[in-house]
């Protein structure tokens, strides 16, 4: 009995000692057909350095205020071009990819804090508006933009003139990779997590289809539109590290703290943030104003342009009065 105990444990760890070492041997390839990002760029793409990281962004407009447009988990600038042409008429607009989408440089490695974390997203966002010049601005946040935008204003509330919050996802904030986040910080995990990721290829065509109300008018090239930053350099590491850097959101605590002006909008068939989710928002943010837009899901701005530029447009020319 013993000698089978003993061959027992022997067997149990070397099986342990494979599982920990095999992660840290085997050869990881990336991902296919992945290029820099400035390969990538648009004709009015334009980069900035921040923490030596490119950050890819667009803007245009010159009138007042400055509107700074923040998207959502896994979808980037692209996500507002049915809105910016518009916008432009009568604002100064920028709208920039967060760190880990879109076409800004993903970097794998680097010295001192983590760029990934949510209190770098706010300290980047920062150091943009003092690189463009912009000493108040009306933030627009989508989704996780959204809380991009509430938790810079608790920050930095003497640079944020108001607030538009579309469909904001102000949640626990965290994914499920982060409820073993233990786990998640062993070097093997590290080493094999963004082979884990990269089934957002797949998996991410499933969201964007459930982001609209009536997916069958995406324009054709939605799909290559959020697709693309899939062929960015590192994109499996970046959205590794961003999605294992979240903590929990302590805004629904702090709803109380915001007194600028700020507009809620939301579709009636958002079934990413649900919409009476949103709706719950304006009983709980002082004078929050609240926009329901009809037959419309969790992107307004691209499922029914029209509708949320009256919103937005009437919101922001009351800012004057």
């Amino acid at each position: 009995m013993n000698e089978t105990n003993n061959k027992f444990v022997r067997i149990l760890l070397w099986i342990i000692a494979v599982l920990l070492i095999l992660p840290l041997v085997i050869p990881i390839p990336p991902p296919e057909g992945v290029l820099p990002v400035e390969q990538l760029a648009d004709p009015d793409s334009l980069f900035i350095l921040i923490d030596d990281i490119l950050f890819h962004y667009k803007t245009g407009g010159s009138g007042e205020p400055a509107m700074i447009l923040l998207h959502g988990f896994g979808a980037s600038l692209y996500s507002w071009r049915e809105v910016t042409p518009v916008l432009s008429e009568d604002y100064t607009v920028y709208a920039y990819d967060r760190l880990a989408f879109g076409l800004t440089e993903r970097p794998a490695t680097w010295t001192g804090e983590n760029p990934y974390t949510p209190q770098a997203s706010l300290s980047q966002l920062d150091q943009m508006l003092d690189a463009w010049g912009l000493d108040q601005v009306v933030l627009v946040g989508n989704s996780a933009g959204g809380r991009v935008a509430m938790e810079y204003t608790l920050l930095h509330p003497e640079r944020v003139l108001a607030l538009i919050l579309v469909s904001p996802a102000l949640g626990t904030g965290q994914s499920p990779v982060t409820k073993f986040s233990a786990l998640m910080k062993l070097p093997q995990a590290r080493r094999i997590g963004p082979l884990l990721v990269r089934s957002i290829a797949d998996s991410g065509l499933e969201t964007l289809a459930t982001a609209w109300h009536n997916p069958q008018n995406q324009p054709e090239d939605t799909i290559p539109l959020y697709t693309k930053p899939l062929q960015a350099e590192n994109w499996d590491i970046a959205l590794w590290h961003f999605s294992t850097s979240m903590v929990e959101s302590q805004l629904p605590n702090q709803l109380d703290q915001f007194n600028l002006p700020i507009l809620l909008l939301t579709g009636d068939d958002d079934r990413i943030v649900p919409t009476e989710g949103t709706i719950a928002l304006k009983d709980q943010i002082p004078g929050a104003e609240l926009v329901v837009l009809p037959e419309c899901g969790h992107v307004p701005q691209e499922e029914c342009p029209v509708l949320f530029l009256e919103a937005v447009e009437e919101f922001v020319a009351n800012l004057s009065n």
